[in-house]
């Protein structure tokens, strides 16, 4: 749950800023897969959602769901599949549709894992377009993507290598699925994606675990082999390798939001106070009101000497403005 969206919404605060999302294997299976039911909802109108899939059925559901909204913010689901160049690719597709991928099922590997082969074993395959995700934003005359997701079952890196001027460009945000084990054949797995996306400046913030046994015998402690998880990376502005374009008042503030957003309180906080206290002057950039208005309605802080510093801090900053 976010912190300080809904104050900074009902300030007016977000008003300036124009969200813009990629979500790259979007297929909708849950409520979870739909971007604009959740917390992004609060950037609306200033929200634009890009949605890629491999599958076009999944892509024209999509399309079609969205006009029937009447929304007020902006999302397009295309039907490619993104890769590391354009051209044309073998499509694995799977007993269950949403594990397809451009690799080919490790079915030798798959076997060990009660459940997996019903879902990843491959049925066909079938040959479909590629683009990168330079080349669309190119194409589209698109300069801005702030969040970038991407679960596409093994090719994130290939994905993530055809976007590096996007990347370098304006991509504050990345949410990738990475594997620890080959579920595919010969496809990357996290150290290489990891290595990729810290040679472009992003920083780990938090990786989630799948867990899966071999076996219906498991430790509570170890319930089984890790095998995939979710990687968020975030841009640090406080980190040397950081992208001087990323240091600016205006995106760290964008930067904010999005870690509210993914719910790192903490970052977004070191964040907002940093504007405040270096920029805010500006008035663009003075968010005092909204972090003490937000501690202040946490009395569950009130025992905690790090937030009564911090507020004290802020109060002082603010006292010495007027």
């Amino acid at each position: 749950m976010p912190i300080f969206l809904n104050a900074l919404k009902q300030n007016g605060l977000l008003d300036r800023i124009h969200l813009s999302i990629c979500n790259v294997g979007s297929r909708k299976v849950s409520a979870q897969d739909d971007y604009a039911s959740q917390v992004w909802r609060v950037f609306a109108p200033n929200l634009t959602i890009y949605g890629f899939d491999a599958d076009p059925e999944a892509c024209e559901a999509a399309n079609l769901e969205f006009e029937a909204r009447e929304a007020d913010w902006n999302e397009f689901h295309i039907p490619i599949a993104l890769a590391k160049e354009s051209g044309t690719a073998t499509l694995y597709v799977t007993k269950n549709p949403m594990c397809s991928s451009l690799y080919r099922p490790h079915e030798e590997l798959l076997q060990h894992f009660s459940g997996l082969p019903a879902l990843v074993n491959l049925d066909h395959t079938t040959e479909v377009e590629t683009t990168t995700l330079d080349t669309f934003c190119q194409v589209e005359s698109i300069d801005e993507i702030d969040f970038l997701q991407i679960d596409v079952q093994g090719a994130e890196l290939q994905v993530l290598e055809g976007a590096v001027q996007i990347l370098n460009q304006s991509v504050l945000a990345i949410q990738a699925e990475v594997e620890f084990s080959p579920l595919y054949e010969n496809q990357p797995l996290f150290a290489d994606v990891d290595a990729f996306l810290r040679r472009q400046g992003f920083t780990l913030f938090d990786v989630s675990k799948a867990q899966i046994a071999r076996s219906p015998i498991r430790s509570i402690n170890r319930p089984g082999q890790l095998l995939w998880g979710d990687a968020i990376y975030l841009r640090d502005p406080f980190a040397e390798n950081t992208p001087e374009q990323f240091k600016t008042p205006d995106q760290i503030f964008k930067l904010a939001c999005i870690a509210d957003a993914l719910q790192f309180t903490d970052f977004a906080l070191e964040l907002l106070k940093t504007l405040t206290l270096k920029h805010g002057k500006d008035s663009k950039f003075d968010f005092a009101n909204t972090i003490l208005t937000v501690l202040n309605q946490m009395p569950e802080l009130d025992q905690s000497p790090g937030a009564m510093a911090l507020i004290a801090e802020l109060e002082t900053w603010r006292a010495v403005q007027s």
